[in-house]
């Protein structure tokens, strides 16, 4: 981690992507910062009173598009293809791994080879159990994951 707190160091990242869309900035940023939360409170845990290795962050799908420092940082892009140019390009790139037929979608590789997730659902609450559906089943792994990639 960076000493500097005016630098932000992007190989300490895990990032929960958005769309820069109106749509997404009024109902999936909230479900973002809500899985903020719950990231820094899996951050905590693990690492139990010693400095965390990785620091959450909600970031636009245009910012971490154009940014090729980021594409290296452990993602979970929250918004279905429509509204989130991230969740656009990653689906059909990513195998389903939890899907309700007709409502939500949790995309990720479940090997963890590519640290990549895509939650989305066809309204607002479904993208909210479709993130839910991410940390009930996955956000363990995927952690534990992201810390030994950055512990390496």
């Amino acid at each position: 981690m960076s000493t500097d707190p005016t630098q932000i160091d992007s190989d300490a990242l895990v990032l929960i992507v958005v769309g820069a869309h109106p749509r997404a900035e009024q109902a999936d940023r909230p479900i973002a910062y809500a899985l903020r939360t719950r990231i820094a409170k899996w951050l905590a845990k693990r690492f139990d009173g010693e400095e965390s290795p990785l620091t959450p962050l909600v970031v636009t799908d245009v910012w971490y598009l154009n940014d090729n420092s980021l594409r290296r940082c452990p993602a979970v892009s929250i918004g279905g293809p429509g509204v989130n140019a991230l969740s656009a390009y990653l689906g059909d790139k990513l195998p389903s791994a939890f899907v309700v037929d007709d409502q939500l979608m949790v995309q990720m590789d479940l090997d963890l080879n590519d640290l990549v997730a895509v939650c989305w659902g066809v309204t607002p609450e479904s993208t909210h159990h479709a993130v839910e559906a991410f940390g009930d089943r996955y956000l363990d792994e995927f952690m534990e994951a992201a810390a030994r990639t950055r512990a390496a």
